[in-house]
């Protein structure tokens, strides 16, 4: 089997197994953002070329795990993101106390905060069913159309000192892929929203933005994969870096017209 066939077969299998989960929402979707932003920061501790003293990394993971606890429990956002700003704080000074650095610190950062935005996003209603899916369909057609554009027309490369396969064809063509994909689904869910190509666009440029940042990291710590999880994809992260980043920039629209613990409510009701 070749690396493209399995990479498409892992996307099949993890996207049919996240999309049943998201379906149902509530707790269950809570829980899965919670597990996903456990192994994003397990990834991410990984990564790290110095070493890390057992005592900080632990500490670090507890101050995770009390947010993500916060909320597979379903507090308001104004609580969870109070107590991920503690979390943060209390890995930061740690880190820097023991000379540790503030490595773990934004590892915490970038697991809760990605686990909050996508379970907020989600919520219990049929709005933030829709929010959600079309937060996939964007960023999955993103991915593909980058993907196929880039290998099929090549051309100059978007940033090759941080991703050298990565193109400006490719750029173009995921952009282009993100906003048909949720345009697409907004015509299909009957989402009537003026909005929705601007922000299908978007989040199209910001997901690929959020891939190049995390290529940039894995360089900086001299690793290829954020680990070996998913076949043919490399780990959590790498799977994640461009819906996560994306998923912050549509909470913060959302929260914009909607509010904080319902941002779906202001774009797609319910």
């Amino acid at each position: 089997m070749t690396n493209l066939q399995i990479r498409i077969l892992s996307a099949i299998v993890l996207g049919a197994v996240v999309l049943g989960l998201v379906w149902l929402g509530g707790v269950v979707c809570r829980v899965l953002a919670a597990l996903v932003a456990g192994a994003m920061f397990y990834e991410w501790a990984s990564m790290r070329r110095e070493p890390t003293s057992t005592e900080h990394h632990w500490l670090s993971a507890l101050c995770l795990g009390l947010a993500l606890g916060c909320l597979v429990i379903g507090l308001q956002a104004r609580v969870l993101f109070l107590v991920a700003a503690v979390a943060i704080l209390v890995s930061s000074a740690h880190g820097w106390a023991r000379g540790q650095g503030l490595w773990n610190a934004a590892g915490v950062a970038y697991a809760a905060i990605s686990a909050l935005t996508l379970a907020l996003i989600r919520g219990d209603g049929w709005g933030g069913l829709l929010l959600i899916l079309f937060l996939f369909a964007v960023v999955w057609a993103t991915d593909v159309f980058a993907y196929f554009v880039g290998r099929t027309v090549g051309g100059p490369k978007l940033a090759p000192s941080i991703s050298p396969s990565k193109t400006w064809s490719g750029a173009v063509g995921g952009a282009v892929g993100g906003l048909a994909g949720g345009t697409l689904f907004a015509e299909l869910t009957g989402w009537s929203n003026v909005w929705v190509a601007a922000i299908a666009l978007a989040l199209a440029v910001i997901a690929q933005f959020g891939d190049l940042l995390e290529s940039f990291l894995k360089r900086r710590q001299g690793v290829k994969d954020s680990s070996q999880l998913i076949p043919g994809h490399g780990g959590f992260l790498d799977r994640v870096d461009g819906l996560v980043v994306a998923a912050w920039a549509l909470y913060v629209i959302g929260m914009l017209f909607g509010s904080a613990d319902n941002p779906a409510s202001g774009l797609v009701g319910g």
